[in-house]
């Protein structure tokens, strides 16, 4: 089985660091040092400079980073020993001058105990230079999401022809998340959102005690989080029972939304004008108020990740990152509609990579007897 080749990550991203103004970096975001080194544990930094890089951590994975990460240098620190001091003392050995560090990744505390303890360079605030790595996936970490979403969408698959109309909707969180787990993911890339109903119109809603029989609309957001740690990330509406007229029209909008928008994917495009397409149609059928959040995001080892598709922004697509396309109409008190893939850009233009079916006929669920 093929694996990344973390070296050459941490390189692309020294070659980075001149143009932030630093000639080293203090990686402390999770997923960030993940990404660089293939450690999965946490409480751990990666110091990286053109001559030095170094994995700090302590004891609880020492066997684990030998494991995990061979051959890269690491400081595991004593239980009287704080991270800054373990990190002044490696900044100080690596006779750098500034020291960048992750704005999105320290605490207030953490910024000022650096600033104590580090007194032979400047502390440089930077901003997400590895996140910005991330953001075009190698073939690898495309082939990972598939499989993530392959997990996900055989989750969905059982949960469906197993689902009951007095079953709640945390027993359906439950159920497909064990579901996925089954399929072999790690778990769930998040806390899926299951809503009845007016739940649904909850675009972040927690699953709680309301009754599938309750409504005939169900929503489910959902991803797997596959062993390797990438996530994917879909929402489907169900109709369990008779639909009205307001119920079809609405989806038959987010729907025509959606695929418009996926149709104006492709290298070169803003992101604010995919966002627009969607956007535009939904204020077409008088829901504009309606839609109140952001068409996408990417995603990755974190479930949001750059780039962002909505209305302010202004990066630019490129071959290689993968972005939900998720829209969405949300009527207070009655219902909600979002559809939900993830979309690769390719050199070419786009590609689906989630197949849930998502026409109106094919939401339709029928109880077993």
């Amino acid at each position: 089985m093929s694996v990344p080749d973390f070296e050459v990550r941490r390189h692309k991203l020294i070659r980075s660091l001149k143009s932030a103004g630093v000639d080293s970096l203090l990686v402390s975001g999770e997923s960030n040092v993940r990404y660089l080194t293939g450690f999965t544990g946490d409480s751990s930094w990666l110091f990286v400079s053109r001559r030095t890089t170094v994995l700090i951590s302590d004891s609880r994975y020492s066997t684990q980073i030998g494991d995990e990460c061979p051959g890269l240098d690491t400081e595991i620190r004593g239980v009287g020993k704080s991270m800054s001091d373990a990190t002044a003392a490696i900044v100080k050995k690596a006779a750098v001058a500034q020291l960048g560090v992750e704005g999105d990744h320290l605490t207030i505390s953490q910024h000022t105990s650096l600033e104590n303890k580090v007194n032979t360079a400047q502390l440089i605030v930077t901003d997400s230079l590895t996140e910005q790595l991330r953001v075009i996936k190698d073939k690898w970490e495309i082939d990972e999401m598939r499989q993530a979403i392959c997990q996900a969408e055989r989750g969905i698959a059982v949960l469906r022809a197993s689902i009951r109309p007095n079953q709640t909707e945390t027993e359906i969180r439950y159920a497909l998340e064990a579901s996925m787990r089954d399929f072999g993911a790690a778990g769930p890339a998040f806390e899926p959102i299951v809503g009845v109903g007016s739940t649904a119109a909850l675009p972040h809603a927690h699953a709680g005690s309301r009754v599938i029989e309750e409504s005939s609309l169900l929503l489910v957001d959902w991803g797997a989080e596959s062993k390797s740690g990438y996530r994917s990330d879909l929402t489907r509406v169900f109709f369990t029972g008779s639909v009205t007229k307001k119920m079809q029209n609405v989806y038959q909008t987010v729907l025509e939304a959606q695929q418009a928008a996926i149709q104006k994917i492709k290298p070169g495009v803003v992101c604010k004008d995919v966002d627009a397409v969607a956007r535009g149609i939904i204020a077409d059928a008088g829901y504009g108020r309606r839609f109140g959040h952001g068409l996408g995001h990417g995603i990755g080892l974190d479930i949001h990740e750059a780039v962002r598709l909505g209305p302010q922004s202004t990066e630019i697509l490129k071959p290689g990152m993968i972005v939900t396309v998720e829209p969405g109409i949300y009527l207070e008190g009655r219902f909600g509609v979002r559809i939900e893939d993830d979309v690769l850009v390719t050199r070419g233009g786009f590609q689906v990579l989630t197949s849930v079916p998502r026409e109106f006929d094919d939401a339709m669920i029928e109880f077993l007897a």
